[in-house]
C-alpha cells in the first residue's frame, strides 16, 4: 500500500465534510485526486512589474511538475509592487510593507486550505522575502523558486539597467547629457521581463535563497526569459511531491549553519544591504537565533570577490554564463566557506549538490581568486557609535574613501534632501543626513535609490555622505549608510543631530559618530518630540506593529523592548 503523502487535507475524508469536497470539485479535483497531496502553487504574477509579468507561465511549469509527480496542484496569487516604478514617490513607502503582506498572504491561503506542501515562486525585491517569509513560518514541506533576472539592456554598445537610467537623471541634472540621450538610456534598459540585472535586491536574494538550500540549484541563476527557467519551475513543482515523500520540512532545512551560507554568498558576491533587512526577518519566522552582530563577524571572514553590478560591471545573466551561483558556491566550500553539511530541498546535502556543479572556468573575469579578491572582508558593513547605538549598514564595496567627517545637512523628509541635490544647495564634504524615513517614521522605510544615483551622476557619489534611518536599494552604491538604528521615530539620535552637527563615518573602524557630548543629547532630548504616528490603512498597521531595522523590521515581534528607553514618556 502506498504511503499516504497528505499532511493537511486528509482532514477532508470525513462524511461531514462533504460541502468542502464539493467547493473542491467545482475547480476540477475528483475522486482519485482527493487521495492525492494538494500543493499550493503561490505565485506573484502581476502585470505591474516586469519583474514578475512572466510569473503566470512559469507557475503553470511548476503546476504541471507537480501534477506529473503525483500532486493535486492548486494555483492561487498575491500582489506584488514595483520598487523601480515607486522609488522616489509616496508609493516606495508601501515596498517593504509589501513583504509583510505577501507572506501573510501565503500563508493565510496555504493554512486556510489545508495544503499538504507549497511551492512560492517570486521575482522582485521583497517578493522573495515575502515568499520565505510564509516558507519559514510553514509547518508543511515548502520551497521558493526564483522569477530569475531580465537580460542587460543595449544602446551604442554599452550595457544598461534600470540604474543607468537612475544615474542618467544625475547626469542630466549636471548638464553631461542632453534630453535625447537620458530619452534614450530610459527607452533601452529594460528590454523585458524579470527582476532588475546587477546584484540587487532581488538577484542578492535569490542568491541567498539557493545558498540557504531553500531553492534547487541555479535557480537564482536562470534568466527570466530562458528554457533553463521553465525546466526549474517544473521541477520545483516535482520537488514540493518529492519532500512530502521525504518527510523534510523547511525547519530540517533552514538552521543556523543554513543562513550562514547565505550570508557568506551574499558578501562574496556583493549584495545588497537590503540582505540584512530580509535575512533577519526570515529568520524571525524560523525562529532561527540570528543578529546584526552575525552579519559583522561573517562580513570579517569573507572576501568581496565578484564583478557585480551596482559597483562592479557584470549583471546575473553574464554569472549564468560561467557556472552560475552553483560555480561560486563550489568554488567557496572547496575553500571552507561554506557549511556542506546542511540538507537542502533537493533531499542532498550542499556539499552532495556541489559534486555535480561545473566548476568556475579559468578564462573569466567575473569572479576573482579568493587570494586576490576586491576586498579582503565582505563589503557589507556593520556600523555602531553614538548615531547608531544599534547599528547601521553601509556597502562599502568599490569605494575608495574609507573615512568621512563633514558638517551634517539634515531633512526631515527625502523630497526636501532631493530638492536641496538638484538646486546645489549639498557641497563636496556635507554629510546629508534624511531621518524620520525608518520602520515606524517613513512609514515603511523607503529606498533612497533616487537621491542617491542623483549624487553619484552629479560626480558627488563620494564626496558628499548620505546617511538615513531609511533604506537604499540593492542598486545603490557610494558613500551611504542606511539602516541607522533606533530610528527618528522613536527618539534615536539621529532625531537629536542638528544642521552643522560634525559627523564621521569610519568604515575600517566600523564606526559612526557625531560630535556631540552626552550631556548635549540629553539637553536636545528633553526639548525632542516624537511626530504624531501614521494611524491610517495599511501603512498605519505598520507603523503600530513593526519592529527596530536591526531586527529585520517584522510586524509579528509581541516582545518588542522599547527602543529607547531614555526617551520620556508623553
Amino acid at each position: 500500500m502506498e504511503k499516504d503523502l497528505r499532511v493537511r487535507s486528509q482532514v477532508f475524508d470525513d462524511q461531514k465534510r462533504a460541502p468542502n469536497r464539493a467547493m473542491l470539485r467545482a475547480v476540477g479535483v475528483t475522486d482519485e485526486d482527493f487521495k492525492k497531496p494538494m500543493i499550493g502553487i503561490g505565485s506573484t504574477w502581476s502585470e505591474v512589474t516586469p519583474c514578475n509579468i512572466h510569473l503566470d507561465d512559469l507557475a503553470k511549469s511548476a503546476k504541471q511538475g507537480a501534477k506529473d509527480a503525483g500532486g493535486v496542484p492548486l494555483v492561487f496569487n498575491t500582489i506584488t509592487v514595483s520598487d523601480g516604478i515607486s522609488m522616489g514617490t509616496e508609493g516606495m513607502r508601501f515596498s517593504l510593507p509589501s513583504r509583510e503582506v505577501i507572506g501573510d498572504s501565503i500563508e493565510t491561503v496555504t493554512e486556510a486550505e489545508n495544503m499538504d506542501a507549497f511551492v512560492a515562486i517570486g521575482a522582485c525585491d521583497k517578493n522573495i522575502p515575502g515568499c520565505m517569509i510564509a516558507v519559514a513560518r510553514s509547518e508543511v514541506p515548502a520551497l521558493f523558486v526564483y522569477g530569475g533576472s531580465i537580460a542587460p539592456g543595449f544602446r551604442d554598445g554599452e550595457k544598461l539597467d534600470i540604474v543607468s537610467v537612475f544615474e542618467g537623471v544625475g547626469k542630466h541634472n549636471n548638464g553631461d547629457i542632453s534630453d535625447d540621450e537620458l530619452k534614450g538610456i530610459e527607452c533601452h534598459a529594460c528590454p523585458g521581463a524579470g527582476s532588475c540585472g546587477g546584484m540587487y535586491t532581488a538577484n542578492t536574494m535569490a542568491s541567498a535563497v539557493e545558498a540557504m538550500g531553500m531553492s534547487l540549484p541555479g535557480s537564482s541563476s536562470h534568466p527570466a526569459e530562458s528554457k533553463d527557467k521553465r525546466i526549474d519551475c517544473n521541477q520545483a513543482g516535482e520537488a514540493a511531491y518529492h519532500l512530502l515523500e521525504k518527510g523534510i520540512y523547511p525547519k530540517d532545512i533552514m538552521t543556523k549553519k543554513a543562513f550562514e551560507n547565505a550570508i557568506t554568498v551574499v558578501m562574496a558576491l556583493g549584495g545588497s544591504t537590503n540582505a540584512i533587512l530580509h535575512l533577519l526577518a526570515i529568520a524571525h519566522s524560523a525562529n532561527v537565533d540570528l543578529s546584526i552582530d552575525d552579519f559583522d563577524r561573517i562580513q570579517k571572514q569573507v572576501p568581496h570577490i565578484a564583478d557585480l553590478k551596482p559597483s562592479g560591471r557584470y549583471v546575473m545573466e553574464d554569472l549564468y554564463h560561467i557556472g552560475g551561483v552553483p560555480a561560486v558556491m563550489k568554488y567557496l566550500y572547496e575553500a571552507g566557506y561554506l557549511h556542506g553539511d546542511c540538507l537542502t530541498v533537493t533531499g542532498k546535502t550542499i556539499a552532495e549538490n556541489l559534486e555535480e556543479a561545473s566548476a568556475l572556468p579559468e578564462d573569466q573575469n567575473i569572479i576573482l581568486p579568493l587570494d586576490k579578491p576586491y576586498r579582503t572582508t565582505g563589503p557589507l558593513v556593520v556600523l555602531k557609535g553614538n548615531l547608531a547605538p544599534r547599528g547601521a549598514v553601509a556597502k562599502v564595496s568599490g569605494l575608495k574613501v574609507k573615512r568621512h567627517t563633514g558638517p551634517a545637512r539634515v531633512f526631515d523628509t527625502e523630497e526636501e534632501a532631493t530638492d536641496a541635490v538638484i538646486n546645489n544647495k549639498i557641497n563636496e564634504g556635507d554629510v546629508l543626513v534624511i531621518r524620520y524615513e525608518g520602520p515606524k517614521g517613513g512609514p515603511g522605510m523607503p529606498e533612497m535609490l533616487s537621491i542617491s544615483s542623483i549624487l553619484v551622476g552629479k560626480g558627488l557619489g563620494e564626496k558628499v555622505a548620505l546617511l538615513t534611518d531609511g533604506r537604499f536599494s540593492g542598486g545603490t552604491h557610494g558613500l551611504v549608510v542606511g539602516h541607522i538604528a533606533p530610528e527618528a521615530q522613536v527618539g534615536g539620535p539621529i532625531a537629536l543631530l542638528k544642521e552643522g552637527d560634525e559627523v564621521t563615518i569610519d568604515s575600517d573602524l566600523q564606526e559612526i559618530t557625531m560630535a556631540v557630548t552626552e550631556d548635549e543629547l540629553d539637553e536636545r532630548r528633553k526639548h525632542w518630540t516624537a511626530p504624531k504616528l501614521y494611524a491610517k490603512g495599511a501603512l498605519g498597521k505598520y507603523a503600530h506593529n513593526v519592529s527596530c531595522s536591526s531586527k529585520g523590521a517584522v510586524t509579528d515581534d509581541f516582545e518588542q523592548q522599547p527602543e529607547v528607553e531614555t526617551v520620556p514618556k508623553r
